[in-house]
């Protein structure tokens, strides 16, 4: 009822909120399959792992040493000669046979050999990060031509004796050439596994910045 001042009296009127409720939905985040380089799994590419980690990706990474990790990369490789390179490379793409399609699969150097195989025979692939190393997509030595609709990233330095004396840069500015969705990104200095924090030839400032990179590419494909 009302007063004389026609203001309402009595207990006031309590109002519900019937707008639905809108369940909070995580967007989905990458998987991501991580070879290691030629001295092995070190405690640098795991941290690397663990920043992809932080942000929401799983992040699988093998080990194709068996535990073992090496000092130099000359003592990785003449692990690799003994073991057999294309036996290495045959056990790490048989370590996607568990997991599903829909894989980013990146690599550094002799881990760049399998992630690059696996993105361009696998189908369903996401994406590919190919770090400090290429092979060419024509040529003797190419898995065929780059599969549509797979973006890539490719990082190393622009000095390096590797990346660039060897000719991997040639083969990144072919990828880079003949697919639309495509990143080089050359980084200042002379190092070849930069950014394995467990290694003298870690780059802080360009690691910080390839990560940023890579953490962008995966939350978008």
């Amino acid at each position: 009822m009302s007063d004389v001042d026609g203001n309402w009296r009595g207990s006031p009127v309590q109002l519900r909120d019937k707008r639905p409720t809108i369940p909070h939905v995580r967007l989905p985040m990458a998987e991501v399959l991580l070879f290691h380089h030629a001295q092995g799994l070190t405690p640098g590419v795991i941290a690397f792992a663990d920043e992809l980690r932080a942000a929401g990706h799983a992040v699988h990474t093998p080990d194709l040493f068996d535990g073992q990790t090496f000092g130099s990369i000359d003592e990785g490789m003449a692990h690799i000669k003994a073991a057999g390179f294309d036996e290495l490379r045959a056990r790490g793409v048989g370590t996607a046979d568990d997991l599903p399609n829909e894989l980013v699969y990146a690599g550094m150097s002799f881990g760049e050999s399998i992630a690059q195989e696996l993105a361009q025979t696998r189908p369903g692939a996401r994406g590919a990060i190919l770090m400090y190393s290429a092979i060419p997509i024509s040529g003797e030595w190419a898995f065929g031509p780059w599969p549509d609709g797979v973006p890539v990233q490719i990082h190393g330095m622009d000095n390096d004796p590797i990346f660039v004396g060897e000719g991997d840069i040639e083969a990144a500015r072919e990828i880079v050439a003949a697919v639309d969705d495509a990143e080089l990104f050359l980084y200042p200095g002379d190092q070849h596994y930069f950014s394995d924090s467990s290694l003298p030839s870690y780059d802080p400032a360009a690691t910080a910045l390839l990560t940023e990179r890579v953490l962008a590419f995966l939350a978008r494909v």
